[in-house]
């Protein structure tokens, strides 16, 4: 990944970490329109210390280059749960508000000449309410029952636990058929010609989204629940 400096367009930042659009948005720097100056140029105009926002920069970029490392080769069960938790659980925490603005944006401004911005608003609700409540379901619920599995296999927990994974798989089907409707409303994230930065950041960002959404349910439903299923 690009290392940053004040000398990297603003446009260039966002690019390369799409996260770093909500602090540009919460400095009042346009990244959009006008993101094609540097950094330097675009916090001097704002009052701001190029160097504290170059800071703020590179933290995020680095939170972000953790969410996108790849699981390693071998993981015992719990550790990966660990791993899903701080990886994807912690991704979507923090994403799925975040870009809500910018999708309601996007449907507000563009959504008379792009019909299909409606659409996609509602899935992308949808699939916000859907993954929050079930990671949720998850920390709180599914996976201490699963660890205890683990640590004490003769536990009582053992027969819970199948109709909670069965559960989970099932919201695992919703969750991706939200996703694949997203994909067919936009035509495979195909932007129109009129598309404006802020266009091109949500589906952009919808589509890591997207990404991170299958690994975190193929890393479930194919290795951590049929691991689990051996012992229950």
């Amino acid at each position: 990944m690009s290392t940053f400096t004040l000398h990297t367009h603003v446009s260039d930042i966002v690019s390369c970490v799409p996260q770093t659009a909500d602090l540009f948005r919460s400095l009042r720097i346009d990244f959009c329109c006008g993101g094609q100056i540097t950094l330097e140029a675009a916090a001097a105009q704002r009052g701001l210390d190029p160097e504290e926002v170059l800071s703020q920069v590179k933290l995020l970029q680095d939170k972000f280059e953790k969410y996108q490392e790849r699981r390693p080769a071998s993981l015992s069960a719990p550790e990966l749960i660990e791993h899903i938790q701080h990886k994807h659980h912690a991704f979507l925490r923090d994403e799925l508000p975040a870009l809500t603005p910018y999708v309601t944006k996007l449907a507000r401004v563009h959504g008379e000449r792009h019909p299909e911005l409606l659409r996609v608003q509602e899935l992308f609700s949808q699939l916000k309410k859907e993954l929050l409540e079930h990671t949720q379901d998850e920390e709180q619920n599914v996976f201490p029952l699963m660890v205890l599995v683990l640590t004490e296999p003769e536990s009582v927990a053992r027969k819970q636990l199948l109709p909670l994974i069965t559960g989970l798989e099932e919201e695992h089907s919703s969750a991706g058929g939200i996703l694949q409707e997203l994909r067919e409303v936009t035509n495979d994230w195909e932007l129109p010609d009129d598309a404006c930065g802020t266009y091109r950041l949500v589906y952009q960002r919808l589509a890591d989204l997207e990404k991170d959404t299958y690994e975190h349910i193929h890393l479930e439903n194919n290795v951590l629940f049929q691991e689990i299923r051996k012992i229950i």
